[in-house]
C-alpha cells in the first residue's frame, strides 16, 4: 500500500511540473511601472531646515527624476534666515526631569493643573494615608497576641453610615470641578485661526485653510542638527507649527495612514488622529515661545521619532511668516507670486532677494499653485545620493 502511494505521488509530481511551467510561460510580461515624480519640497526657513526637508532624519528610499536637480542646489543658498526669533527655554514647554506636571500656558491647562494640585492630590493623599493607618492599627491592635478572644460584633450602624456617606461626598467634591473642566474643554470659544493637523508615518503636516491653505511638512531633526539649532534632543523639527499669541487656535486633527495622537503637555492638549475621521480641539497661548509635544499613540517602528513643535509668535510676526509661505491673512489681498515679484517672498528680518540669486521653489500654497501634492505614507521623500 505504501509503495502504491509513493507511485501516485511521483506520477502527480511529474504530471503537474510541466503544466506549472507552461502556465508561467503563458503569463504576459508585465510592463514596468514608472516611478512617480518626486514632489517638490516647501521652502525651508534656514539651512538646517532646508537640509532636513531634503534629507529627513527618518530613513527613506524613495527617489524621483528630480533628485539630481534638487541635490545640485546647495540648501544654504536657497534658504532665507530662520523666521521666528523664539528659542527653546529649558523648563518651558519641554520636559526637564521634574516630578509633576509641566507648567501650563493655556486656560484649560491652568484649570486642569489647579484641579490636579488642589483637589485630586490632596484627596488621594488623605485617603491613602487614612487607609494605610487603618490597616496598620487593625494589624497591630487585633493581632492574636493582643486580642486572643475576638469580638463577635456583626453590625455597627454609625460606621456603616459613615463609610457610605463619606465616599459619596468625596465623589461630589471631585465631580463638580471635573465636569466644569470637561465642559470648558469641549465648548471652545470662537476660533481666530484654524490649523488642520495630519499625522503620517512618521511626520506631521500642518495646513492653514484660513491663510491660503498652504501646507507645512514637519520632520524631526537629527541629533546633530538639533544640537546646532539649540533644540532639545528628539524634539526639534525643521518646520514648526506657527500660531499667533493670544489667538484661539482650533485644531482639526486626522491621519493619512494609521492612528496617531497629537499631544502637547504644556497646553493640556491630547487628541487622537484617526484615518477618515476629523477630531477637534483648541488652545490659546498668550506667552510667545516654543512648546514641544510628541505622538502619543503607538503608530509603528518610528513612533518615538514624531515630535511636535508649536511656535507661538506675536501677531505681526505671524503675518510675516504667513506671507513668507505664500499665504494671506484673512481680509488681505492675495500675496503676489514669485513670477510677479521677480523673486522669493521676503521673511522676517531677511534682506531683499538679489536678482542674481535663484528664487526657492515653494509648493506651500497649494491653492495659489493650483496643484495637489501627495505626501508619501512613510515620510518625506529623500533625495537619493
Amino acid at each position: 500500500m505504501n509503495n502504491l502511494l509513493k507511485i501516485f505521488a511521483v506520477a502527480a509530481a511529474f504530471g503537474l511540473t510541466p503544466a506549472a511551467g507552461l502556465a508561467q510561460e503563458a503569463l504576459p510580461a508585465q510592463p514596468k511601472q514608472a516611478l512617480p515624480a518626486e514632489p517638490k519640497m516647501p521652502a525651508a526657513t534656514d539651512a538646517i531646515s532646508a537640509q532636513s526637508q531634503a534629507n529627513p532624519a527618518q530613513p527613506q528610499d524613495v527617489s524621483g527624476p528630480n533628485a539630481g536637480e534638487a541635490a545640485a542646489t546647495p540648501a544654504a543658498e536657497a534658504a532665507p534666515p530662520l523666521v521666528s526669533s523664539n528659542r527653546p527655554v529649558e523648563g518651558i514647554g519641554q520636559p526637564d526631569g521634574r516630578m509633576g506636571l509641566q507648567d501650563q500656558f493655556t486656560p484649560i491647562g491652568e484649570e486642569a493643573a489647579w484641579f490636579h494640585d488642589v483637589i485630586l492630590m490632596p484627596v488621594i493623599t488623605i485617603i491613602s494615608l487614612f487607609v494605610l493607618a487603618l490597616m496598620g492599627w487593625v494589624a497591630i491592635r487585633y493581632r492574636r497576641a493582643a486580642n486572643p478572644v475576638p469580638s463577635r460584633t456583626t453590625h455597627n450602624t454609625l460606621i456603616e453610615v459613615i463609610w457610605t456617606l463619606v465616599p459619596v461626598i468625596i465623589l461630589v467634591v471631585i465631580a463638580v470641578p471635573s465636569i466644569k473642566l470637561l465642559a470648558n474643554q469641549y465648548d471652545p470659544p470662537k476660533a481666530d485661526l484654524t490649523v488642520k493637523v495630519m499625522g503620517n508615518q512618521w511626520y506631521w503636516t500642518y495646513q492653514y485653510p484660513d491663510n491660503g491653505d498652504f501646507e507645512v511638512v514637519s520632520n524631526m531633526l537629527s541629533e546633530e542638527d538639533a544640537k546646532a539649532r539649540g533644540e532639545p534632543r528628539l524634539l526639534g523639527v525643521d518646520e514648526r507649527m506657527v500660531v499667533p499669541a493670544g489667538a484661539v487656535v482650533k485644531l482639526i486633527v486626522t491621519s493619512n495612514d494609521v492612528i496617531h495622537a497629537f499631544a502637547v503637555p504644556a497646553f493640556w492638549s491630547k487628541i487622537d488622529a484617526v484615518p477618515g475621521r476629523l477630531n477637534e480641539t483648541w488652545f490659546k497661548v498668550d506667552r510667545p515661545g516654543v512648546y514641544y509635544g510628541q505622538c502619543s499613540e503607538l503608530c509603528g517602528a518610528r513612533h518615538a521619532y514624531m515630535p511636535i513643535a508649536v511656535d507661538v509668535v506675536p501677531p505681526a510676526e505671524f503675518a510675516a511668516w504667513v506671507a513668507s509661505k505664500g499665504g494671506t491673512m484673512p481680509g488681505a489681498a492675495p500675496a503676489p507670486t514669485a513670477g510677479e515679484t521677480g523673486g522669493a517672498p521676503a521673511t522676517v528680518g531677511a534682506a531683499e532677494a538679489s536678482e542674481a540669486a535663484p528664487a526657492p521653489t515653494t509648493v506651500s500654497n497649494v491653492a495659489a499653485a493650483g496643484e495637489t501634492v501627495d505626501q508619501a505614507a512613510t515620510a518625506n521623500p529623500r533625495v537619493s545620493e
